[in-house]
């Protein structure tokens, strides 16, 4: 598939250096040779949710081009611990952590993009686990102190006098390595990545390489609408969630985010999300109607036509009217009674005891269409109940 400029440029965020996303298509053509465009995986993280899928939809279009996808499992980084975008290390990982949590992660990947087709994957582990002392301390000298702590995360740390190891100084140096290694045209990472993508870059540049150009794609915003989507937060979709849950939690999302989630979330082509935008800036649509073609869209993708439908006539009939799902899951308590916080915590193990009790605080919860607020309040089990946690969740509760 031939493919202009403009359309692998529509939605990117940042390209550095500005001009180098078109220079390095002109190489492609002049060679007559794919671009190696590297993509880091985080195996520490292996569930992907549709704030991921941004830029993978972006590696899609460059893969239907025709150039080579490189997926890199940091396989060797994860045994060290990664600070970017925290004031604390990530725990470390042995190898046979990150190839299992690797091998989820593109299994899910394939619901974007077709991980058989152009796409390579690479162990990090496989030329760092070879390297010298010598090796690596001739690596570092490429780059100096100063340079490390400006990242943005290392300078809060500085100023919170949280302490910084030495080896997460090292952690960019070898990410960086990495592009050396892969001799990558084009690096994507997330906004929070973009200073160790450019360590790639200087590598590349001090090893006789042309260097990378480094792409981002805006973070999409959680259901919460006010941060970046996120698993620990809560405020996400998951790709292998169910046709019917990805409906209903975009049904959820704020109207302030429709604009966003048109751009970042839909398959739509450039034309049809100008009108929906344009139609939503104008009032010419109910926000409710484009949110239901929005969530429509969100379901086929993952899942099929037929389901999505089957996911639309779902939430009409059940949350439209108001009724409660027959097919709600039924949860067995093993007791005559139960307080009200163990009781939703049975409901949904997955969430935490403090997002339970924000849950309850909020008025989130209802037993029988009556709110509770007590998280200590003692519910009898004499006869089944209709719980009801926040938009989503119907829970049949009994004894």
């Amino acid at each position: 598939m031939t493919l202009t400029y403009e359309e692998l440029a529509d939605g990117i965020e940042t390209i550095i250096p500005e001009n180098g996303l078109k220079e390095k298509l002109a190489l492609s053509e002049k060679e007559k040779r794919p671009l190696i465009i590297k993509f880091g995986m985080d195996p520490t993280a292996p569930d992907l949710h549709l704030g991921h899928a941004v830029g993978l939809k972006k590696l899609r279009q460059f893969q239907e081009a025709g150039h080579e996808i490189w997926l890199l499992v940091g396989d060797f980084t994860a045994q060290i611990g990664d600070p970017t975008g925290r004031n604390t290390t990530r725990p470390p990982l042995t190898r046979e952590q990150s190839e299992a949590n690797a091998k989820t992660y593109i299994d899910q990947m394939d619901k974007v993009i077709d991980t058989k087709k152009n796409v390579h994957i690479v162990f990090n582990g496989d030329w760092l686990n070879k390297m010298t002392l010598a090796d690596i301390i001739k690596v570092l000298g490429k780059a100096t102190l100063a340079q490390m702590l400006q990242r943005d995360d290392f300078a809060k740390r500085m100023a919170a006098n949280i302490p910084i190891s030495l080896h997460e100084l090292i952690y960019p140096m070898l990410q960086g390595y990495d592009s050396v290694e892969m001799k990558s045209d084009i690096e994507f990472g997330g906004r929070d990545q973009l200073f160790n993508c450019l360590v790639g870059r200087e590598l590349q540049i001090a090893h006789g390489q042309p260097g990378q150009v480094v792409i981002s794609m805006p973070l999409l915003r959680g259901l919460d609408g006010e941060i970046k989507m996120s698993k620990s937060k809560g405020n996400y979709i998951g790709l292998t969630e169910s046709a019917d849950v990805m409906f209903g939690k975009t049904m959820s999302i704020p109207d302030s985010l429709l604009e966003e989630w048109i751009e970042l979330t839909t398959d739509w082509t450039r034309a049809e999300k100008d009108e929906a935008i344009n139609a939503l800036k104008n009032q010419t649509t109910n926000p409710m109607d484009l949110k239901k073609k929005l969530a429509h869209n969100i379901a086929k993708q993952y899942h099929s036509e037929a389901e999505a439908d089957a996911a639309l006539q779902h939430f009409v009939e059940t949350f439209s009217k108001k009724d409660f799902p027959a097919d709600a899951p039924e949860i067995k308590i093993g007791a005559d009674s139960v307080g009200l916080l163990a009781m939703v915590k049975a409901c949904m193990p997955d969430k935490s005891n403090s997002e339970i009790r924000r849950l309850i605080t909020q008025n989130a919860v209802s037993v029988n269409q009556q709110k509770k607020s007590d998280e200590k309040e003692v519910i009898s089990l004499a006869e089944p109940l209709q719980v009801k946690v926040g938009k989503l969740g119907f829970f049949k509760v009994i004894a």
